[in-house]
């Protein structure tokens, strides 16, 4: 389904919004694309580079006009954001955004809007280690998950709208209440990178030479290590509740695993590699399938 929009307005032209306002170019959604950004240089840039139709540096400005907007700038900061510019949002416009963390935003964000538009938090779960525009990409989001919040208090129409337009970016779209996305993404998408910063921090008490032996196992893992170290701090700490479980949980496996192994009872380390493997594997190609495990992986 291909949604039609006169303006849409982007904030953030990072790696999500870069591939965002592109994507919407590229596929025709909107006659018009405007990015918003912080600076005069990032501004012009992203405009010879062409995600953008025009770029702005007034918030309020920006969203003049646009039917939607959509917030791709750093979860602690869209509140500001949004209060910056909520007087001059369009009659019937439609606030989303890119957040990993939903809870937060929809506690705060819905009561800063002005009677005639509606907020509706999405999140697709596309990205990268790599950041800024010089790395955006059209079909960042094809095949991509993408969870779409809705609450009691959501406007159908508006979620509704908020679905067409991700699907129409390529991604395949899934509906949870803000509190269940949080739990199921921390599961799935940041503890793991809580895991792999952990792991990374540690590498300071290895033997120097070691680092001439890495290889795509190594590689591998330590990839998403590498990613924004400001941005997962403001995701790992905004979603600190939800987080708690899936870590305790990671810390009990691998102290049971430092136990097995340094008591060298092999019998014990085969086991829980075993139910390693199967728990990774062997649901998820069933027709058991974890359902959050299934709907919300990148």
């Amino acid at each position: 389904m291909t949604v039609r929009y006169s303006r849409i307005a982007v904030f953030g032209m990072g790696l999500l919004g870069g591939s965002v306002a592109t994507a919407v170019r590229q596929r025709g959604i909107a006659a018009e694309v405007v990015g918003i950004t912080r600076r005069d240089e990032t501004a012009r840039a992203v405009e010879a580079a062409g995600l953008v139709d025009r770029a702005v540096l007034d918030p309020a400005a920006g969203v003049a006009d646009a039917e939607l907007v959509v917030l791709c700038n750093p979860v602690f900061a869209m509140r500001d954001t949004l209060a910056r510019c909520a007087a001059s949002l369009a009659d019937g416009a439609v606030v989303t955004d890119v957040g990993s963390v939903k809870g937060p935003l929809a506690e705060t964000l819905p009561g800063l809007l002005p009677g005639h538009a509606r907020y509706v938090g999405s999140h697709p779960m596309a990205g990268s280690h790599h950041t800024g525009f010089a790395h955006a990409r059209a079909d960042l989001f094809e095949g991509a998950a993408c969870v779409v919040t809705r609450t009691p208090e959501t406007d159908a129409a508006a979620a509704d709208g908020v679905t067409a337009f991700w699907t129409a970016l390529g991604c395949r779209v899934f509906q949870r209440d803000p509190a269940r996305h949080d739990d199921e993404v921390g599961w799935i998408s940041h503890a793991p990178h809580a895991v792999a910063f952990a792991f990374a921090h540690a590498l300071a008490g290895s033997p120097g030479p070691a680092s001439e032996l890495r290889g795509p196992g190594f590689r591998d893992f330590m990839r998403i290590a590498g990613a924004d170290p400001e941005m997962w701090t403001d995701i790992l700490v905004a979603n600190r509740k939800a987080l708690a479980t899936p870590l305790d949980a990671t810390l009990q496996s691998l102290q049971a695993l430092h136990d097995a192994i340094a008591s060298g009872d092999a019998e014990r380390v085969l086991d829980l590699l075993a139910s390693a493997r199967e728990a990774l594997t062997g649901p998820s190609e069933g027709a058991g399938a974890n359902p959050a495990a299934r709907s919300a992986a990148p």
